[in-house]
Formats: C-alpha cells, structure tokens, sequence
C-alpha cells in the first residue's frame, strides 16, 4: 500500500529544512559555495553543519527520553556542569621551557574528559532515579536539577568565566578530521551508534513499548524501570559532549550561561522531528533534522538583519507553522475547508 509522501513523518521537516536552505541561498548568493582550505571544507553549510552538532547531541539524547513519555529540563544545566569541570581541570598554565613557552593543562586531558562526562552521566542518573525509582513526575524530576545544575555549574566555575589556554583541547570543538568538522564528526557517530543500537537490537522496541503503555510493557516482562532509568543516562552523556563541544569552541566556560534555553531547542527539534511527546514511536533522524532546521533558520535570522529582539518571535512562528502541517488533524481541517463549495455554488 503505497502513502502519500506528505503524510510521512519526515516530509515537512525535510520540506522546511530546504526552504530555509533557499532562502538563505536567495538573500546570500554564497551560501551553498563550499571551499576546501588547508584541506579542511569551509563555508555557510559546513557552519550549520558544525553549529548543530551540540543541539543534534542533546536532541538525541532527548528523543530516547521522550520516546519513554519523559521529559529532561535539566540538559542545557547538564551542559554548563559538563563544561565546567572540563574547563577547570584542563585550564592551561603558562610554561616556559629553555626559553620556550607553552601551556600545559592542570590535569591530563583524557582524564578531564572522562571526569566532565562522568559527572554528566550521574547528572542523568540522579534524574533516572527520581524519575523510573521513585515514581516523580519527570518535568518535576528534571526541573530539581535545571535549578541546582546551574548552581552547580557556577560553584564549579566561582561565577567566573574560565578560560582554557591548553590548545589540544580546542580540537574538540574547532577542529577538523577528513575536511569536515570535529563537533559534526562527534554528533554523527552518536547518531550511527545510536541508531544501529535502536534499530538492530529489540532495544528500540523496548523503548517503543516502555512509552506506549509501561504499565503492559511492565507485565509483559520488559524491565521498564532500568530502561527509562538509562535513557536519563544516555541524555546525560549526549549533554555533557555537549558540555565539551560549547566550551571547546569558545575556548571558556560560562556557569551562568552555557547551554542556557538549549533544553528548549531541543525538544523543539525532536518534536519538528515528529517524535511524538506522549511518547512511543520515535525517529532519530528527524530529531537530527529538527536540530539542522532550527540552526538553519538562526544562520538566516542572523544573516538577513532581523532584529535581535524578534529572533525567538520569527523562530516560534516558524516552528509553531511546521508543528501546525505536522498535525493530521490540522491537515484534515484545511482539506474540508479546501472542499467547502463557494457561496455562489450553494445559492445554485
């Protein structure tokens, strides 16, 4: 049985995604121009590209969660923690060697790495705890942890902006492997294991029963709990790469204003992504999608002029457009009101 290719959930996010791709092309005749410098790809698209992987990150991590009918507030928190840590254990003292002067970091950087997404990780197992353990309600659950996250994050920074002068560490974020971006590198390897995880294992059915129905999921024998318990975790871990990425890229951590709103954008990118909220079906593409649109649609906002003040204004128009064609029975409304006969038709 052959469907109409607009009723696909992907359809109008891969529809918005090229308009806005044309648009930018309409008002900058530069932007599909792709260069190769140094060996490595530059240009508008390869910025996108670069610019959506911490949002395509933690859109990942959160489309598992609302796939098991939660929600997790507390990532753009999670983001902040996780760049703290590595900012202050890397840091980067200045050095000077038979008259040669380098910075070396404060603690080796595997070391920093593995400890700013191992606390990334508890970050999301204190919420899997509440949430799949004692039975909080997940917005409340998540909410504990955006507050006291924050809190967190500046008593790890001091309030202070750190800044790493260790340049090894500004790979992660501003680097470049093959021609093409370190931070896009990261985000699609996430997503292929991600994605042969959900769809080559029964785990993907899992996660699908777990949000359908958990009590039924519960007494068909799934462990429910463990697995809304570790999709909080996997969030975690999505944030905190996250973290490493956003403080790479500026070469700093911001306790106040690292990763700030970005738990919004990113559940606007798994639901422009057709994920749905009450949980169930869910589509990883189309949450990496989600995140391309919304960081496509902020380069054209940024590029054409608009004001600052209407950024999020244009923003959640469009947004609120899309969700609008995502909806069946929005769709069926305009079709009847399509097929409605003229008030000239009725009077003959």
């Amino acid at each position: 049985m052959n469907v109409a290719p607009w009723r696909h959930r992907l359809f109008w996010p891969v529809v918005t995604l090229v308009l806005l791709l044309a648009v930018n092309a309409a008002f900058n005749p530069s932007f599909i121009r792709i260069t190769v410098r140094d060996g490595h790809l530059y240009g508008s698209l390869v910025d996108i590209l670069k610019g959506a992987a911490p949002l395509a990150l933690v859109a990942l991590g959160m489309t598992l969660v609302i796939a098991t009918r939660g929600i997790d507030i507390s990532v753009g928190a999670v983001v902040a923690i996780s760049a703290g840590v590595a900012a202050w254990m890397i840091g980067g003292s200045l050095v000077i060697h038979d008259g040669v002067s380098s910075y070396v970091s404060r603690f080796p950087m595997p070391l920093a790495i593995a400890c700013a997404l191992g606390v990334a990780m508890l970050c999301g197992a204190w919420n899997g705890a509440l949430v799949a353990g004692l039975g909080m309600q997940p917005i409340i659950a998540t909410l504990i942890l955006m507050v006291a996250g924050r809190g967190i994050a500046q008593l790890i920074t001091n309030g202070q902006i750190i800044t790493v002068y260790y340049a090894p560490y500004f790979a992660i974020g501003n680097g470049y492997l093959a021609g093409l971006p370190v931070p896009f590198l990261l985000a699609a390897a996430v997503f292929a294991a991600l994605l042969a995880l959900v769809r080559r294992t029964a785990l993907g059915l899992f996660i699908e029963a777990v949000g359908i129905n958990p009590a039924a999921a519960h007494v068909a024998g799934l462990p429910a709990r463990r697995i809304t318990f570790w999709t909080y975790v996997f969030c975690g871990l999505c944030a905190g790469i996250a973290g490493l990425i956003v403080s790479s890229t500026v070469k700093s951590a911001d306790g106040n204003n690292a990763g700030l709103l970005m738990e919004l954008d990113a559940i606007l990118a798994v639901t422009l992504g057709g994920t749905s909220l009450t949980g169930g079906r869910f589509s990883l593409a189309g949450s990496a999608i989600g995140a391309l649109v919304i960081q496509t649609l902020t380069y054209a906002i940024y590029s054409m002029g608009v004001p600052p003040e209407v950024n999020l204004v244009v923003k959640a128009a469009v947004v609120f457009a899309v969700m609008l064609l995502q909806s069946p029975e929005f769709r069926l409304t305009l079709a009847q009101w399509a097929r409605r006969p003229l008030p000239s038709q009725e009077a003959g």
